[in-house]
């Protein structure tokens, strides 16, 4: 559930794309035929797909060739799959906000970049496939290869230690998740029910320790123990609220389970062997997305595609 947010590829995309709207003359793409391009483990590719993802690399300025566009939806594919294996992926809530920061980024409301996108052949739902994949496939990658245990040797940490001179503190914290389920299907009619539910009942939480018998005397609500995490472990979007927590609890969050808050049951400052290792790699990886550049994400889709089935029509 813990990862990091997006690199920054998402957002120089999204960039390139605002500017490209700008100054190209709008292409309107015909009518696609809606054969099927590839299969990716049972999940079918349309010949749609692919032309609208070969117009949004035109406006990105790139290779937009067919095949490019065939092999770029592929690789989007098996990381959708990875995401939803893993169930990593952001919620609706968090790509309509992306989408309306980027209308906003090139002075638009969503209604008129929608437009736009629809006459240039890529299309909004495509377009915030393209988002959602890339602001979650980043948290999987990192957790998947940041967040494991015994990724840096001792010989490593050691030299690490004697270049910064002293082991590195940071504060550990001992989590519960508390969420109000909202069904997807029932989504839209209770959501702001729910929501101020929620946010009444972070007053009347009683302690950790007493986290079930609280949650048993509401409907639908769900504990979850998240155990220890360090600070430089925390996820963008809960970072600032557990930074702000007051009584023991974090503000909510819409997310897609439902309305969530998190409970700190402890926290405090620790300096062992393993807490600087993940402060070293929390900082490996900050130089990695500064640079925009994380070898292990390739490293995983290399992975990926060599146990995919694909079979290209």
């Amino acid at each position: 559930m813990f990862a990091m947010t997006a690199t920054r590829r998402l957002a120089l995309a999204a960039a390139v794309l605002a500017a490209s709207i700008v100054v190209q003359p709008v292409f309107q793409q015909a009518q696609a035929a809606s054969g099927i391009a590839a299969v990716v483990n049972r999940t079918p590719i349309t010949s749609s797909d692919v032309s609208r993802r070969a117009a949004f690399l035109r406006l990105q300025r790139q290779k937009s060739d067919t095949k490019t566009a065939r092999e770029a939806m592929v690789d989007e594919i098996l990381k959708r799959q990875e995401i939803a294996r893993n169930r990593m992926s952001v919620s609706t809530e968090e790509v309509d906000k992306a989408f309306e920061r980027f209308a906003a980024s090139n002075k638009m409301n969503p209604q008129q970049m929608s437009q736009i996108l629809e006459k240039a052949g890529v299309g909004v739902e495509h377009f915030k496939n393209y988002i959602a994949v890339q602001m979650s496939w980043p948290r999987l990658v990192n957790s998947r290869y940041g967040g494991a245990r015994g990724r840096m040797s001792s010989q490593e940490l050691v030299t690490r230690m004697m270049e910064n001179k002293q082991k590195p503190v940071t504060t550990e914290y001992f989590l519960q998740q508390v969420i109000f389920v909202v069904p997807a299907a029932k989504r839209n009619a209770v959501l702001g029910k729910r929501q101020k539910e929620a946010n009444a009942a972070r007053g009347k939480f009683p302690g950790c320790e007493q986290s079930k018998e609280f949650a048993a005397g509401y409907l639908d609500v769900s504990i979850r123990s998240l155990g220890r995490v360090l600070a430089p472990e925390l996820p963008e979007e809960w970072k600032p609220l557990i930074e702000k927590a007051s009584g023991g609890t974090t503000g909510t969050r819409v997310t897609e389970r439902g309305v969530e808050f998190l409970a700190i049951c402890n926290q405090r400052q620790v300096s062992d062997d393993f807490a600087a290792e993940v402060v070293f790699r929390a900082e490996d990886l900050g130089k990695e997305q500064k640079s925009g550049q994380n070898p292990n994400e390739k490293k995983f889709l290399d992975e990926l595609r060599s146990k995919a089935q694909i079979e290209y029509r």
